[in-house]
């Protein structure tokens, strides 16, 4: 697995998110198309959370300490406990895009890491600096696409339109 390559694609997605994020209106922030799925605003404070308190600071604990247990983490619960549907949308954003630099400073400050090294969990067995880096990528793209789902059922809410001339969804 090329380190770079994937430290690079995070570095993109910065700029993804941003794109995909800026300048929303303000009517879609908090948009749901049902009550169980997730608006922008929920999305990026999960986001926020995540890049510091479970990627990073994963990746980092199993190249730098290993042998100690591995802070828990809560993200489906954070969402109440935090109270992400009242947070400040481009505050939000804001601070996940600085989180993000800041990993991104981190990543390239790393001379060749030992992904194989790893965690031994409890219940998931061993969980390496290869699986956190390559599982925060994917995180990525799975937002990413959740985010572009939410702006096409806008879209679709909005516009009254079945929009299947576009293609299948």
């Amino acid at each position: 697995m090329d380190f770079k390559l994937l430290a690079t694609e995070l570095e993109k997605n910065k700029n993804s998110f941003s794109s995909l994020l800026r300048d929303v209106p303000a009517d879609l922030i908090k948009w749901k198309s049902s009550p169980e799925k997730w608006s922008l605003l929920e999305i990026v404070c999960h986001l926020c959370d995540e890049e510091k308190e479970d990627f990073r600071a994963r990746l980092n604990h199993v190249l730098n300490t290993p042998d100690k247990v591995l802070p828990s983490i809560d993200p489906v619960g954070w969402v109440e406990k935090r109270n992400y549907f009242e947070q400040d949308f481009d505050i939000k954003l804001n601070e996940f895009l600085t989180e993000r630099e800041d990993s991104i400073q981190w990543l390239k400050s790393l001379k060749n890491p030992d992904l194989a090294q790893f965690y031994n969990h409890p219940k998931f067995g061993k969980m390496s600096g290869k699986l956190f880096l390559s599982n925060w990528l994917a995180h990525d793209y799975l937002h990413i696409r959740q985010i572009t789902g939410v702006k096409f059922f806008y879209l679709k809410h909005i516009s009254g339109e079945t929009l299947d001339y576009a293609g299948n969804w």
